[in-house]
């Protein structure tokens, strides 16, 4: 099984487990599409293991990514914020977060469903690129392109087409496990149950 999984999680075990279980997998709920949306945000200039590691912090010190009470966040909780070891203390990504939040809530308060929001993207159905070993990895999309736009037009930040493009990955909206990988067929699955394909 190991030698037809995706390379790029290598063989660290909670990397492993995040491809198996997680990285695919449609996600339909708002709330986890926001705290997803905002942890790729995070990644920005450093590995992706880095904020799979940090994301338990992320999630205690970010009141469960509940937007409403990010947003209520003042420049003390942020100075507080910038002192946690337990996740990135940059400024701008710290910031960036309380700023989705309220880009969340202005959204909502013009009755926009983030879950549809996002997913109009794809067309409310997972793109499958059904990759074969030695091709390339895309790294962004005419659907990211677009949602990185929207998003920026919407009040989000650091949510450029590369990060929305991991984002669309993540949470199963592309589904770029290579064929041959053990976890294709069960997120196909996943999306099928959805009524995503």
């Amino acid at each position: 099984m190991d030698k037809k999984r995706c390379q790029w999680c290598g063989d660290d075990p909670q990397y492993v487990d995040y491809h198996d279980n997680q990285w695919g997998r449609p996600v339909t709920n708002g709330r986890e599409l926001f705290a997803k949306l905002c942890l790729d945000g995070q990644q920005a200039g450093l590995s992706w293991l880095i904020i799979l590691r940090k994301t338990p912090r992320y999630y205690e010190v970010f009141e469960q990514f509940d937007p409403y009470k990010i947003a209520e966040f003042d420049e003390a909780r942020v100075e507080t914020l910038l002192q946690d070891a337990g996740i990135v203390r940059n400024r701008l990504k710290v910031n960036s977060i309380i700023k989705n939040a309220k880009a969340y809530i202005a959204l909502e308060q013009q009755g926009i469903d983030f879950t549809e929001y996002l997913w109009s993207f794809v067309g409310g159905e997972v793109i499958n690129n059904r990759l074969s070993v030695g091709d390339e990895y895309p790294t962004r999309s005419a659907e990211s392109d677009a949602m990185s736009k929207a998003l920026k037009k919407a009040g989000f930040s650091f949510v450029g087409t590369t990060i929305c493009y991991a984002f669309m990955q993540a949470v199963g909206m592309v589904n770029d496990h290579l064929v041959s990988c053990p976890s294709y067929q069960p997120c196909v699955d996943d999306a099928t149950e959805a009524g995503l394909l």
